[in-house]
């Protein structure tokens, strides 16, 4: 039998606790004289996944998601979260204690500004809070004729009597092999970004672009290699990079020393007012706490509010990294291949469960030998939970997977030459006719991003809506964004760009997205197809007066052809299908052998021959 070793499957909340410790917080308030209180998922960088001592949120609500926010009042309190997490979060969270909203519609600052009380003195955490988010706590506070006032302690933390330690993991070289440049070089680079917009230095509280620009991961938080730490980048001279020691062995210390100074994470604040003083310093306001701009201002230094200037230097992959993604996905691909075929076999039986595939899948990917984590935990949902877009499967929750179900299968890995995201949605024995349908209509959508050809400066918003015309046709569409970057080694949701309806960022030559367009039927199946692309110049027609660009198809996986409907696609979509088949038994079946490759064959079949 399988053996998941990157991910478990217990219940990590209890939402039966969710009341009680509601209370305690509210006691807790009124010794603070607080009158309200805010809690975000968030640890102090905003990373998506944070150690298990930072998981707030989730202690106090129940809802083990990986974004939202949970506000509470005297006699109120609301869990918000986006569109993604709207049936999980009601499954895990006691709504008696709170109220679920989706914080598009209801926005967490009109919520505020509505129900607290004129007078009333509303509490955040400026460690958690960014620059960004108090301004909004701010504005709405003001709505409400209350103060916001700055906690000098989380008050979560003082009734969290078992909070888990925090991490200690490692830290590790990322070889030139796989970063492509080096860490001076990329210094350099930073420091004359700085040059050009007229910066005296850049505070890096994103450990992503501290990974990125040091050359090093870590294992802190699940499924993205970052080593928590933070970094000063001055414009001229040595960067000072601070990380607990006790993470750093000889040879990385040494490696380090040579283009930083390493210093321990409790002198960061104080080298930072030493810093400021009459010096304009970049700070992300989306992602950096309040507490370091309070640092800045109090020693007499500006905070130049702006984009964290590494997180799109990071995001327009090098030649080497391109590279590693190719291989990786080569590698994801034959792993893949054997999960497919293996379902294929043992899921018409009737006996799988929804643990049963995740763990085969990861152990495929194991067998690599390459494997370092999965990106992210694998959702895995059979028929109903399908439409739950982020759903994590628990032993309570696990579900056998039956014929006539669609099963949804979402998956990553992490690998040292790249990072995968995949999902593919399956028929067990035989679809109905609006399964087949509403899955034609998605990987139209699909396609319709692939075949894109789009000038450069085009940003994501205006690319998003290919993947959703099709759906829009047929009265339906999908509450979450078609496509998210991807780090190299990095985070599987990585900024600045993104093709949803709020990818304002302008694409560029050398960043990898996913491509994702879905579909969900509440308690019944959901659809989705992903595959990861790469943004590449494409060659201008005679006469063209922008220069253009196109995409790549990194993952290679075959897309289940017993779910299309052929007669529903064009002759370039049905082209451009077989086309992509081809090409993944071209580079997939000299990688598998046997039945794997049998199979393989089989399921890259032309559909042309059909329609």
């Amino acid at each position: 039998m399988f053996e998941a070793k990157f991910q478990s499957f217990g219940e990590k909340t209890d939402p039966s606790k969710g009341k009680e410790r509601l209370q305690a917080l509210r006691a807790e308030l009124l010794k603070r004289k607080l009158d309200g209180f805010i809690v975000p998922r968030a640890d102090q960088h905003q990373n998506e996944y944070v150690p298990a001592s930072e998981e707030r949120l989730a202690w106090l609500t129940g809802f083990a998601g990986s974004a939202g926010v949970a506000i509470v009042l005297e006699n109120k309190a609301a869990l918000f979260v986006d569109g993604r997490y709207t049936l999980e979060a009601k499954a895990q969270v006691d709504e008696t204690a709170f109220t679920v909203e989706h914080l598009v519609d209801t926005p967490p600052e009109e919520w505020l500004a509505k129900n607290l009380k004129a007078g009333g003195n509303f509490g955040y955490d400026p460690l958690r809070t960014t620059i960004d988010g108090v301004e909004k706590l701010a504005k709405a506070c003001v709505r409400a004729n209350a103060m916001l006032v700055a906690a000098d302690s989380n008050p979560v933390d003082a009734i969290w009597t078992d909070r888990p330690q925090p991490p200690l993991s490692p830290v590790v070289l990322h070889d030139i092999r796989f970063a492509g440049e080096s860490a001076e070089s990329k210094i350099k680079r930073l420091q004359g970004e700085l040059g050009k917009t007229k910066l005296d230095a850049a505070v890096l509280s994103d450990p992503a672009s501290v990974a990125w620009t040091f050359n090093i991961r870590g294992a802190d938080v699940t499924h993205t290699p970052l080593p928590l730490s933070w970094a000063i980048v001055p414009q001229e001279g040595k960067p000072s990079l601070f990380v607990d020691a006790r993470k750093l062995s000889n040879e990385v210390r040494d490696t380090l020393s040579k283009v930083a100074n390493v210093q321990e994470p409790a002198e960061f604040d104080a080298a930072l007012a030493a810093l400021a003083k009459g010096k304009n310093i970049r700070l992300d306001q989306a992602t950096a706490p309040k507490h370091l701009a309070d640092v800045i201002e109090k020693a007499g230094g500006t905070v130049a509010k702006g984009a964290d200037p590494v997180t799109r230097m990071k995001a327009v992959k090098n030649e080497t990294e391109i590279a590693g993604a190719r291989e990786a996905h080569k590698r994801d691909g034959a792993a893949l291949a054997k999960f497919l075929a293996w379902f294929d076999r043992e899921a018409p039986g009737g006996k799988l469960t929804e643990i049963d595939a995740v763990a085969a899948l990861e152990s495929f990917r194991r067998e690599t030998g390459k494997l370092k984590d999965v990106s992210f935990p694998t959702i895995a949902g059979a028929g109903p939970h399908g439409a739950i877009v982020h759903y994590r499967v628990t032993q309570k929750s696990n579900r056998k997977i039956s014929p006539g179900e669609l099963f949804l299968i979402d998956s990553g890995a992490q690998y040292e030459d790249g990072t995968t995201d995949v999902t593919r949605t399956i028929i067990v024995g035989d679809p109905t006719h609006e399964m087949r349908e509403r899955f034609t209509l998605v990987l139209k959508g699909h396609i319709a991003i692939m075949r894109s050809v789009f000038p450069e400066g085009t940003s994501g918003a205006q690319i998003d809506g290919f993947a959703r015309a099709p759906l829009w046709r047929a009265g339906l569409d999908f509450d979450h964004g078609t496509g998210h970057g991807v780090g190299s080694y990095l985070s599987v949701h990585e900024g600045p760009a993104r093709i949803s309806k709020l990818g304002a960022e302008k694409l560029e030559a050398g960043m990898i997205l996913s491509n994702e367009p879905g579909y969900y039927k509440t308690n019944a199946y959901g659809i989705r197809t992903e595959n990861l692309v790469l943004v590449q110049p494409h060659k201008a027609p005679a006469g063209a007066e922008k220069k253009l660009l196109c995409f790549e198809t990194l993952t290679l996986a075959p897309i289940d052809r017993h779910l299309i409907l052929p007669s529903e696609l064009s002759l370039e979509e049905l082209d451009w299908l077989d086309t992509y088949h081809a090409r993944v038994r071209a580079e997939i079946s000299p990688l598998v052998d046997g039945d794997v490759r049998d199979w393989l064959i089989a399921a890259t079949e032309p559909l042309m021959r059909t329609a």
